[in-house]
């Protein structure tokens, strides 16, 4: 695709990055094929060619207006279409520079704004938002359905083990998964524990800034990655240093895996977020691996099956954003469960981090399709792994959804 950056941009790292993921993409229209939105809505500037023709029109000079950002913000960023593309072009990125250059250009109305700001700063912070999710929780049978939907129910985490052993791992201090679905991160430990792992929560970490990535905040994103890079420098290098930094939330997996990249011109950084990048992996693509070189082990770890026949939804920031695909679903099987086949998993369930609360009509949409293809064959229980994906699609069904690794969890329970 033939561009002619604007002077403004010229020379700049955006405007370097944006021009060559352009010239990569010969808008052959492969990826409307796999765009939720476009699929819902028929519009080519709700597709991924057609916003990055938006995307041309800005970069080269021409104002961008309200209806820019509208088309955009409707993008979910499930990065299916990269997964579609013959060319590779990389629209997530390519999307995230589009995003902050219209901001820039284009005041939101004060509604927009307000809603903005209350999730990025509100779902960051985990003094704000521990408290306000825990009262949320012990007041949800009388809030509104609109917010009874955005609140799990409160499950009781389970123990943490105590025990220490010679290998670690570290995994991510979150923000929303905490204070919303704590047992996620209990039954990863004591997953770990069982196999003689020891799991190791770095207080100094946090948010991996993908929140304010979306929401176009890209120096508070910033500021979130170098904060976690200083916070797990210290325990990749020394002794008792970790095995890897194991990520739980596949959300935030692509955005930690994401960091060098994001930080490339940053010469106090850049290689450190290389080497943590390196050391970086999902749960779903180290724990089945870690399990298959000690199989029988696992054959006397799992005791019981609390339920055999599941449909696993892939989230897509695992398929699409870190290429992990077919992982989870392997190993399960491997554990003579069922894994019923699911219709269109490669489209995503609605949920894309604040995009259920900033689209809802959208995202309730996608959501309903995703349980129907889901629920088809009748799962006793539907499996994820992302909380955000979770979250989401339990508010549209009585079927329990959980992640895989809480699965495990109490497959191996006494």
């Amino acid at each position: 695709m033939e561009t002619h950056l604007a002077d403004w941009l010229k020379g700049t790292p955006d405007g370097i990055e944006a021009e060559a993921i352009l010239r990569s993409c010969v808008h052959c229209g492969f990826c409307t094929a796999t765009c939720p939105t476009y699929q819902l809505l028929g519009d080519e500037l709700d597709g991924p060619r057609g916003r990055i023709y938006l995307i041309k029109q800005v970069v080269e000079g021409s104002p961008p207006t309200a209806s820019t950002l509208d088309h955009l913000d409707r993008c979910l960023t499930c990065r299916n279409c990269e997964s579609t593309c013959p060319s590779g072009v990389q629209y997530g990125h390519l999307v995230d520079i589009g995003r902050k250059l219209v901001e820039e250009r284009v005041r939101r109305p004060i509604g927009q704004r307000l809603v903005r700001a209350i999730l990025r700063e509100g779902m960051t912070r985990r003094w704000l938002f521990d408290p306000g999710m825990r009262l949320g929780q012990a007041m949800r049978p009388l809030l509104p359905p609109i917010l009874r939907d955005k609140v799990p129910e409160r499950r009781d985490p389970g123990a943490w083990p105590t025990g220490e052993h010679a290998r670690k791992v570290l995994l991510l201090n979150g923000c929303a998964q905490p204070a919303m679905m704590p047992r996620i991160d209990a039954a990863t430990a004591r997953v770990l524990d069982a196999i003689g792992v020891q799991a190791i929560v770095e207080q100094r970490s946090g948010c991996c800034g993908a929140i304010r990535q979306h929401l176009s905040d890209c120096d508070g994103a910033l500021a979130d990655a170098r904060r976690n890079i200083d916070a797990w420098w210290p325990h990749l290098n020394g002794e008792g240093r970790v095995e890897a930094i194991l990520i739980n939330a596949s959300g935030c997996g692509a955005m930690v895996k994401d960091y060098a990249h994001l930080l490339r011109g940053d010469p106090a950084y850049a290689e450190k977020a290389r080497k943590i990048v390196d050391a970086t992996r999902d749960l779903a693509e180290w724990l089945p691996r870690e399990f298959a070189a000690t199989g029988e082990r696992l054959s006397a770890l799992v005791k019981r099956k609390p339920a055999q026949t599941v449909a696993f939804h892939p989230p897509c920031s695992l398929q699409h954003g870190q290429q992990v695909r077919g992982e989870v679903e392997r190993f399960l099987a491997s554990l003579d469960v069922e894994v019923l086949p699911v219709n269109d998993a490669h489209l995503c369930c609605g949920s894309a981090g604040t995009y259920a609360v900033l689209q809802s009509v959208l995202s309730k949409q996608l959501r309903d399709r995703k349980l129907a293809n889901l629920q088809a064959l009748r799962p006793r229980v539907l499996l994820s792994a992302n909380i955000g994906c979770i979250g989401h699609l339990q508010a549209g069904t009585e079927t329990p959804v959980r992640h895989w690794i809480e699965w495990l969890d109490d497959a191996i329970a006494d």
